[in-house]
């Protein structure tokens, strides 16, 4: 009789457990596989929906683009899947539903309702080796990119989300990326053309920059020894400086006013130009704080309840190990204690200066306080320190994606933020339209060096 063979015990397990992860691989592929036939399948379904219900107004545009152009589509070479060339169809002329042929494209396969943006050939020749992934799925209609660009908080760089969109493609996902475009659509409807250096809001200038560039600058001021001042507005900070002429004038006066909130992507709408980037405060901060520690600059935090600056610097420099945090403290302090917090950021060796006492009382403190302070850029950031803390948790990113993250704001603290939203933001655009309807009461204003009003064209210098 033949005599069994012994398995040691971990050895049998490991096979078991190889045994197991094999199936486990084999499941995750046909899972991928269906996951990807049901995704074409939608496709198919809803590109042929529109096209069969929609064929009055294919019919009239093809019509119009044939009188417009004398011919009906218009061609531009893309990239697809495996970096197959395609065309990329849309109507010839002028007018709505030029792109309404990218349904063609869809039902061809060239492209997927949801994935990375089809490139260019230029573009794909570009492309890196580890973003090369990005060619192993269909090119999209919609992305993340996309998605964030339109609302302006498409902060990181293109190849990062496409990236994830990449990897972490599932059925649910692109359901609910569609679902979040279609609401930023309907809310924000179709981005304006232009986008002009700087922005007009009641006579006040806000650069219309983007967030790296933002970030860029604040280096670049505080490793060149000159003093600087940074301001942001949402429509909260526009609606006090609309009373408020003290206030009002020291955005006038400040280096830069950067636009911060869904409100300021709307307002731009209204006015018929486009937001580059909602540079907010709260995403600005990690990246300043990544920027200054890789140039060795160190940053003082000041303001909020006591603990919460300090829980904020903990916070930074366990992400950044190699963040400066020149100081922390509250924002807790009496009048006649004012010139000894002064001393002690001077002697802290700060670069950068982050207040964080709230609107106006920030901008005032740091105007009133301006040439004793030594750190060479100094800027007011409402409550950041409480997010970055730890005390209030930030909005998730699908809300941020549709421009919710106010509705978020205002269920964790409605008391204090009710009259902000609930009547500001609304009274904020009621001014816009004022704006709109009479754009001579409103002249662009920029104070040059000696505090007098000025032309726009004396601040090209700090684009």
């Amino acid at each position: 009789m033949t005599k069994p063979i012994d398995i040691p015990g971990p050895l049998g397990a490991r096979g078991h457990r190889r045994r197991f992860s094999g199936l486990r691989r084999l499941l995750h592929a046909l899972l991928l596989v269906a996951g990807e036939w049901v995704s074409r399948l939608l496709d198919l379904v809803i590109g042929l929906a529109l096209l069969v219900g929609l064929a009055p107004l294919w019919a009239a545009r093809a019509l119009v683009s044939q009188f417009q152009a004398g011919t009906v589509l218009t061609r531009t070479p893309r990239l697809g899947r495996f970096r197959a060339p395609f065309e990329l169809l849309g109507f010839a002329g002028r007018g709505p539903l030029r792109t309404l042929p990218v349904w063609l494209n869809i039902l061809r396969g060239d492209m997927a309702i949801i994935g990375p943006r089809p490139l260019t050939p230029e573009e794909g020749e570009a492309v890196p080796v580890r973003d090369l992934a990005r060619f192993s799925v269909r090119p999209g209609l919609l992305s993340p990119y996309r998605l964030r660009s339109r609302v302006g908080i498409a902060h990181e760089q293109e190849s990062e989300l496409d990236r994830d969109l990449v990897y972490g493609q599932s059925l649910r996902g692109d359901l609910g990326l569609a679902a979040r475009s279609l609401v930023a659509v309907a809310m924000g409807g179709k981005a304006p053309a232009e986008a002009p250096p700087l922005l007009n809001f009641f006579g006040i200038p806000v650069i219309n920059t983007t967030m790296a560039e933002a970030v860029g600058w604040i280096i670049d001021q505080a490793a060149a020894g000159e003093r600087r001042t940074l301001a942001f507005v949402n429509p909260d900070c526009l609606n006090i400086a609309w009373h408020n002429e003290t206030y009002k004038q020291f955005l006038l006066g400040a280096d830069r006013v950067l636009p911060d909130g869904i409100g300021i992507h709307l307002g731009c709408r209204m006015l018929g130009t486009a937001l580059r980037e909602n540079v907010n405060g709260t995403d600005l901060f990690p990246r300043l704080c990544e920027a200054a520690s890789q140039a060795g600059l160190s940053i003082y935090l000041l303001g909020a309840r006591p603990g919460i600056a300090e829980a904020a610097a903990n916070k930074m420099h366990e992400r950044y190990p190699g963040l400066l945090i020149a100081g922390a403290r509250d924002g807790y302090f009496s009048p006649e204690e004012e010139a000894g917090v002064v001393a002690e950021i001077n002697a802290s060796g700060a670069a950068i200066l982050l207040v964080a006492f709230g609107v106006p009382r920030q901008e005032l403190w740091i105007e009133r306080w301006r040439t004793d302070l030594q750190p060479r850029v100094c800027l007011g950031v409402g409550g950041l320190f409480d997010f970055y803390s730890g005390r209030i948790s930030r909005a998730p990113v699908w809300l941020r994606e549709i421009g919710f993250e106010w509705v978020w704001r205002l269920l964790q603290e409605p008391k204090r933020m009710w009259r902000r939203y609930i009547i500001g933001n609304p009274l904020f655009l009621s001014r816009v339209w004022q704006q709109m309807r009479h754009p001579e009461r409103f002249p662009l204003m920029v104070q040059g060096a000696a505090g007098e009003p000025t032309a726009p064209s004396t601040r090209s210098d700090r684009l």
